[in-house]
């Protein structure tokens, strides 16, 4: 399936979280449409799981057989599959070029990304998905530090992670450590995420 390219704030409010992560998409907490405020349906287990598939799908902004895939390699590592899901979530370029602020959103770093002006430890990369270590150094390539996008971004980021370090004016973040769950969205239950793709 294609990405989403529908109104963005329609579809926070029909899985009740803020996409945006500034809220401004809840300001009308209940789902769109002529009876959204009216309604009272019971939703299922499946419903619940399905819900919280999509709720975390639509934040990092990937396609379903990609967030499966990635779901398939958190299986695979020891510890508990949906913390591994969302820290290999949290690892991706362009969620952490997002994360240091050279992007207002997940959509606008993965742009940077794919046009060329990231690096990780002094090399090009243009792959969105590529899944960063611990220890590495992401990076804007000289010529792309003068843009005004990434000067505004960088004037408006509220908050920077603890997993990650930024030096004021070096345009350059270490990946200092895996996140920890609390530091990760708490609207977020991937315990009906593994029930979902497990059952």
């Amino acid at each position: 399936m294609a990405r989403y390219t529908g109104p963005k704030f329609k579809l926070s409010r029909r899985l009740g979280i803020s996409l945006s992560g500034t809220g401004k998409d809840l300001k009308r907490p209940f789902p769109p449409g002529q009876h959204g405020a009216n309604q009272r349906r019971k939703v299922s287990n499946y419903g619940m799981q399905l819900l919280e598939k999509q709720k975390l799908r639509h934040m990092y902004g990937l396609g379903e057989k990609q967030f499966k895939t990635l779901f398939t390699k958190a299986q695979k590592l020891q510890g508990i599959a949906g913390e591994n899901f969302m820290f290999l979530l949290e690892s991706r370029l362009d969620n952490l070029v997002y994360r240091l602020g050279f992007a207002n959103s997940r959509a606008g770093a993965r742009q940077l990304v794919s046009h060329g002006h990231v690096t990780v430890n002094g090399k090009k990369v243009d792959i969105a998905s590529y899944r960063v270590s611990v220890g590495d150094v992401i990076g804007l390539r000289e010529r792309s530090r003068a843009m005004a996008s990434i000067k505004e971004a960088l004037e408006n980021r509220s908050h920077l992670p603890g997993y990650l370090e930024y030096a004021d004016g070096s345009f350059e973040g270490k990946y200092i450590r895996l996140p920890e769950r609390a530091e990760l969205s708490q609207d977020i239950d991937e315990k009906q995420i593994v029930e979902f793709y497990n059952r």
